[in-house]
């Protein structure tokens, strides 16, 4: 994927942070880089991958001051810390990484489910050392060094769930990073966010996941029919479900409670759905159809999606 050109927001007339340190580049570790280069918000952008070849690429892309696969090395003067890094890899990289930090470093991160994030990362911490977990809600379903993009938290939310008792500052400070990447921030305690997460991401891509391989098992009954004759719905489902696998298979094993409710509520649901379509209820479709429809509407109104129905193709008719 390339690069999308433009800057987050304006640049800012001195950094935030003198060394800002990222543990995972793939598409948000390399899109903070990107970002926080153009919005000026550190002074040294120090980039961190277990993986060679990503650093190499790094290095080659120069989105950072700095490469390298060395945890303690790369996060020793670091100011601010994100790791953006499969849920279920937190722990051990909270463990390297703890005692490499400098007093006074905050630690903050990327991930979609909070409260495990919380209980992984702040036993490794040293005191004097601050936890500030955020979740930008933005992404695709490319991945790697070469997938991000500097605007790609522009308009979008990012949440912040500090555990009670963090230092308002640190707080602050990780308010302004993302708000000068150009997202929007909001404050959430962690058990919550990772229930209303549940429902808006988490679920759907479960959903899709799902309906991608039944379709698969359809394929040869079908003779290759449910690929050749994709509608727009079924395509924005194999676009969810190209997602990197290892994270969503860590979000679903690490968010389990509040995915399993909200599947729970799901089933029910559908479960009216179906009981309306055997016996004919139109009344019930359309009154389902038109409250959906609404909050369709509101995700719009919010930016958060544009309203043109391109079922899946860009304006220049190509997939």
């Amino acid at each position: 994927m390339a690069d999308a050109g433009g800057a987050p927001g304006p640049k800012l007339a001195a950094p935030l942070v003198d060394t800002l340190a990222l543990v995972g580049l793939g598409l948000v570790g390399s899109s903070i880089a990107r970002a926080a280069r153009a919005a000026g918000l550190a002074r040294r952008i120090v980039a961190i991958d277990r993986d060679p070849a990503v650093v190499a690429r790094v290095v080659e892309l120069g989105i950072a001051d700095e490469a390298t696969s060395d945890l303690a090395a790369g996060v020793a003067q670091a100011d601010l810390v994100v790791l953006a890094v499969p849920v279920g890899a937190f722990a051990a990289v909270a463990k390297m990484v703890g005692p490499a930090l400098k007093p006074g470093a905050i630690v903050s991160d990327t991930g979609s489910v909070k409260a495990s994030m919380i209980e992984q990362v702040a036993p490794h911490l040293p005191a004097g050392v601050h936890l500030v977990p955020a979740h930008p809600v933005a992404g695709t379903e490319y991945s790697g060094p070469d997938a991000g993009f500097a605007t790609l938290f522009r308009g979008r939310w990012c949440i912040l769930t500090p555990p009670d008792g963090t230092d308002p500052a640190a707080i602050e400070l990780v308010r302004a990073v993302w708000s000068a990447m150009g997202a929007d921030v909001e404050t959430m305690e962690a058990h919550h966010h990772d229930l209303v997460l549940a429902i808006t991401s988490h679920v759907p891509h479960l959903i899709a996941y799902n309906i991608v391989g039944t379709a698969a098992d359809l394929e040869t009954v079908t003779q290759g029919e449910v690929i050749k004759f994709s509608a727009g719905g079924f395509r924005d489902f194999t676009r969810i479900a190209a997602s990197d696998p290892t994270m969503w298979r860590d979000i679903f094993l690490h968010n389990k409670g509040a995915v399993l409710e909200m599947l729970g509520r799901l089933n029910e649901d559908i479960a009216v759905l179906s009981r309306a379509i055997r016996w004919g209820d139109g009344d019930a479709l359309f009154d389902l159809f038109t409250r959906t429809r609404a909050i369709r509407r509101g995700i719009i109104s919010q930016g958060q999606e544009t309203p043109e129905p391109d079922f899946g193709r860009r304006r220049d008719g190509t997939q």
